[in-house]
């Protein structure tokens, strides 16, 4: 087997572990703030009780995503040296600008949310929660940024040759709001909620089927499925636009994913079909 194909298989394991638990910490904290919202407007312990179990869960999602999210990075370098070499300027910029920016606002509330409570007022513990969850909600940006470039770059140009070319930035905002970049960070970040609230109602079922925490569980269960089905409405017409956006500029990619090697009009639908 070549090095290149493993190098990939490689990669594959990384980024889609890693992938389980950003999408996860976005979603849960934005329930989390939710439930500790309740518990400000109300003042009822119950929706206090389910924020500070739900920041446990929080506290071990996050810490899983930052490890694997660190050797997905060592990747880049070790796997993809020379792309890394020749999209460094740019790719790498937005890297950054998550690192300095948007993980630096979310860990530096995540000391308070998961161990001030009873330390600090409520208010200030729940701007902490909306901190952490607007951070990875930010953090998401850039992310999504960089690799929407790669699928439509923009904002660039290519100097030098061969071995020694690399890309440069030309227009930060063009690179930033590349073609497709607004439509898959929506995408991603209704994807996101729709995981956390999944989690929050896995858990409630759980808890409901065994008959433990009923009251608890049912009550989170409620909040949980408002939020999915409100965001499951809301992805039927944001991954149909980031299906168009994708039918526009990778064509040949669009038609792979629906398993169409020949350019027949209309194409059928498949349900199964193997490579």
């Amino acid at each position: 087997m070549e090095v290149e194909i493993l190098a990939r298989i490689q990669f594959a394991f990384t980024i889609a572990f890693h992938y389980i638990y950003p999408p996860l910490s976005i979603g849960l904290g934005l329930i989390m703030t939710i439930m500790e919202g309740l518990y400000i407007k109300t003042g009822n312990k119950l929706y206090e009780q389910m924020a500070r179990f739900y920041v446990k869960i929080f506290a071990l999602i996050f810490g899983i995503g930052v490890a694997t999210g660190i050797v997905m990075e060592f990747e880049f370098g070790t796997n993809w040296a020379v792309y890394s070499k020749f999209v460094g300027d740019v790719f790498g910029s937005a890297l950054a600008a998550e690192g300095i920016f948007a993980f630096a606002l979310e860990s530096g509330f995540l000391g308070v949310l998961i161990f001030g409570w009873n330390k600090v007022k409520p208010g200030v513990h729940f701007f902490s929660t909306v901190m952490v969850t607007l951070g990875s909600m930010f953090s998401a940006v850039w992310i999504v940024v960089a690799n929407s470039w790669q699928q439509t770059p923009a904002g660039y140009h290519i100097v030098g040759t061969g071995l020694d070319a690399r890309a440069e930035i030309t227009d930060f905002w063009a690179m930033v709001f590349n073609p497709s970049s607004v439509t898959r960070l929506t995408h991603v970040w209704i994807g996101s909620f729709l995981a956390g609230a999944f989690l929050v109602l896995s858990i409630s079922a759980y808890y409901l089927l065994r008959k433990r925490h009923e009251h608890f569980a049912r009550v989170s269960f409620k909040i949980a499925l408002a939020v999915a089905t409100f965001f499951s409405l809301a992805q039927l017409f944001v991954g149909h636009q980031s299906a168009e956006v994708v039918a526009e500029y990778q064509p040949a990619k669009l038609a792979a994913l629906e398993g169409h090697y020949d350019g027949t009009k209309p194409g059928d639908m498949y349900l199964l079909g193997y490579v």
